[in-house]
């Protein structure tokens, strides 16, 4: 399977201070955007009643979801997978540890039909249009059936998500995911589409404003969006 340019090795060891070039902007670090979107996935699942033991990261980069993924899921087991091998040596030293957790490369990860959720974070706009497919039916692959996947993308309706991936030195040639492709992309994959969401509507200095979020959901106004889909048992 094709894979998501390897300038990343070279962001691997400074991954976040890039990052951070852009998120400044909203007055927000990385944590708070990680927090979020796996408390935001824990909501949905307790609702849907859908436990995580296994959990597959894909795109898990430096694995930085890594303790939100135990702390909000409650997950048993995370397997962390990406195509830079620089970021995943950055995800074992730094998250690897524990016995329940390991990182492998993308090429070489082989699903076993035996994954709860598959959780990924802003990684399809990385990866070249005609690999899109054949990445998603790679988690389709991993996941047991009935198994989700929460895919989460930057919003391509939303001016200042543009402008903060313009300031990030690996996201500002990225070619952006539209929710009606990324459902359609899914589908074709093998999907049901179940909802999609979007999130992060006010950044730092209208945090006062953030109890409303939950209501403006459904609305394409966040900074992401998330579409959560089913593997057809």
């Amino acid at each position: 399977m094709a894979t998501p340019d390897p300038e990343f090795d070279a962001y691997a060891a400074d991954y976040d201070r890039a990052l951070q070039k852009g998120l400044a902007l909203t007055g927000e670090g990385k944590d708070f955007y990680a927090n979020g979107r796996l408390k935001l996935l824990a909501k949905m699942l307790g609702e849907r009643e859908h436990a995580v033991a296994r959990c597959l990261d894909f795109g898990c980069g430096t694995g930085s979801a890594t303790p939100f993924l135990y702390q909000h899921l409650h997950a048993t087991q995370v397997v962390g997978i990406d195509p830079s091998d620089q970021s995943l040596e950055v995800a074992r030293a730094t998250h690897g540890s524990a016995a329940e957790t390991r990182f492998e490369n993308t090429q070489s990860f082989q699903g076993e039909g035996n994954v709860d959720l598959a959780f990924c974070n802003g990684v399809f706009h990385h990866i070249p249009l005609d690999d899109r497919l054949g990445a998603a039916k790679q988690v389709f692959e991993a996941l047991r059936p009935g198994g989700l996947f929460a895919l989460w993308e930057n919003n391509a309706w939303n001016p200042a998500t543009r402008f903060v991936m313009s300031r990030v030195p690996f996201d500002r040639d990225a070619i952006l995911v539209w929710p009606c492709q990324a459902r359609r992309l899914l589908r074709e994959a093998g999907f049901d589409i179940l909802r999609t969401d979007f999130a992060f509507v006010f950044p730092g200095f209208l945090k006062g404003l953030r109890f409303l979020e939950p209501a403006l959901q459904k609305f394409p106004l966040g900074g992401q969006y998330q579409v959560l889909a089913r593997k057809r048992s």
